[in-house]
């Protein structure tokens, strides 16, 4: 393992975070930096729990679900946490793909009613 060791300041860049967010993260206990007086510390375990919760966010996973399948590792291992991630990964691609097709239905109804108000001006105007 590397011998990375970030500050709260550094971690905060690296992951475009604000320092509110990443004592919350600590708060709920998805990250526990090694403190030494009032300062924080963030190795290479910390950054890789990092990277994973910013990617679990991007793909719209709650913070409580991702604190939940990081606790899968420290307590039953690599293989249940990736059997428990197929899991999760398959309720969020159904989620995902019901808001895409919401998202499609809005585009489209928009983009039909902006046309029709298009015309009923063109039609007065002319």
């Amino acid at each position: 393992m590397s011998d990375t060791r970030l500050s709260f300041k550094e971690m905060c860049a690296r992951f475009d975070v604000t320092p509110r967010t990443l004592r919350y993260y600590e708060y709920i206990e998805l990250l526990s930096p090694e403190r030494e007086g009032r300062s924080r510390f963030y190795h290479a375990r910390e950054i890789a729990r990092m990277e994973l919760i910013m990617r679990g966010r991007r793909f719209g996973f709650s913070l409580e679900e991702l604190r939940q399948w990081l606790l899968i590792y420290d307590h039953e291992g690599t293989e249940t946490q990736m059997q428990v991630f197929i899991e999760m990964a398959d309720r969020q691609l159904a989620a995902l793909a019901e808001q895409k097709e919401q998202l499609d239905a809005a585009i489209s109804e928009l983009g039909e009613l902006r046309d029709s108000t298009a015309r009923t001006l063109e039609n007065k105007a002319g």
